[in-house]
This record gives structure tokens, C-alpha cells and sequence, in this order.
């Protein structure tokens, strides 16, 4: 099965629809974080080691598992040469 196809199957049903959207900020931010560190060639490792963290902490980040404070995703985004920007709609 293709993501489209699992993807349509998923959406059919309400609730996991609106948790998706609950977390689709989440899913956002993490998905900026990884695309700006492969996009300066550094590893997990080497940007823990920029922003004075673990690698793990990165990781668990990267992984969903870890909510991180606007501090540490400042860090993170100075350190990939980024601003960080964060709004309500």
C-alpha cells in the first residue's frame, strides 16, 4: 500500500483527523528542525554539541517524544542559521 492510499484510509476516520490537527504545529516545527540540519550537513550529534545538549535530547525531538522549550528551539534554529518565529493564527 502507497502513503496516498494508507493516507486517504487514515482520514476517513474523525478522531485521528482532528488529533493530527492537534498536533500538526508539532509535526511542523519538527519537520523545519530536520530539514535545516541536513540542509547545513550536520548530524544530531554535531548540532547537540552546537546548542551544549545531548544527542539524545535531539533525537527525542526530532522523534516526537521530547517538548521542548521556546529557549531550546531557539538555540536550535540560531544554530542552523535560522530565526525562530512563532504566531497564532
Amino acid at each position: 500500500m502507497n502513503w496516498s492510499s494508507a493516507k486517504a484510509i487514515i482520514l476517513k476516520n474523525r478522531e485521528v483527523r482532528e488529533e493530527l490537527k492537534r498536533n500538526e504545529a508539532e509535526y511542523n516545527v519538527i519537520e523545519e528542525i530536520i530539514m535545516a540540519r541536513k540542509e547545513r550537513h550536520l548530524t544530531q550529534k554535531d548540532l547537540a554539541e552546537l546548542i551544549g545538549t545531548r544527542q539524545s535530547n535531539i533525537s527525542r525531538l526530532e522523534s516526537g517524544t521530547y517538548n521542548p522549550s521556546l529557549d531550546f528551539l531557539n538555540k536550535i534554529a540560531h544554530a542552523v542559521g535560522k530565526e525562530l518565529e512563532v504566531r497564532m493564527v
